[in-house]
């Protein structure tokens, strides 16, 4: 298995995004972390470059598919299980964004809107050709999803405590729990515990 090397965080957005315009047509690509890991930072990055390069790329963030109040909290608000399990509209995302954009050449930018638990009425967007969607937000892998590319921020049960609000430290146990239970592994797996000074390690 390949050893983590050192990378600075504006090369590893390079490396991104070099992966990136590798990749046929429209593809979707998994910025996968915990909120604390700010994954959609780094997607947003990561976009910045690939449309410098000439490529079009956009960002959603899985916090605008989460599911309606009545569903992510009907038992405990602070369920780690529930967080796992029902907090994120995975299967909207799916059929949404990554579906849709590859057989119709469209996509939604956000489904429902958390902070006012409403519909976000969001327009369908129609892609350019060759767009490349960053995803980004907690536990995307082992779901499923049909990414083109896969990216993992992943911090130890430390640093997720100590950089997670105080109001949100239920979801650290959900995070880790999807962690170790998920089969999937990403193609970038980034070391995150300081995103100033992470680490790398590239599957073949």
């Amino acid at each position: 298995m390949p050893e983590f090397t050192a990378i600075t965080p504006s090369a590893l957005a390079d490396l991104i995004a070099a992966r990136a315009t590798e990749l046929a047509g429209h593809a979707v690509i998994a910025v996968d972390g915990a909120d604390a890991a700010d994954p959609l930072a780094l997607a947003r990055q990561v976009a910045e470059r690939l449309r410098t390069g000439g490529r079009p790329a956009e960002v959603v963030s899985l916090h605008d598919f989460v599911r309606p109040a009545s569903l992510r909290l009907e038992y405990d608000p602070t369920d780690e299980f529930t967080y796992r399990t029902a907090w994120f509209d995975y299967d909207g995302v799916n059929r949404e964004v990554l579906v849709a954009l590859r057989r119709h050449g469209q996509w939604l930018p956000a489904l429902w809107d958390e902070r006012t638990d409403r519909s976000a009425r969001a327009r369908i967007r129609t892609a350019a050709p060759h767009t490349v969607l960053l995803l980004a937000g907690p536990m995307l892998l082992g779901r499923s999803l049909a990414f083109d590319l896969s990216v993992a921020l992943r911090m130890s049960e430390g640093a997720l405590r100590r950089r997670t609000d105080p109001a949100e430290l239920f979801t650290v146990d959900a995070v880790r729990t999807h962690q170790r239970t998920g089969d999937a592994e990403p193609d970038i797996l980034v070391a995150w515990d300081h995103p100033d000074r992470p680490a790398v390690r590239v599957a073949a």
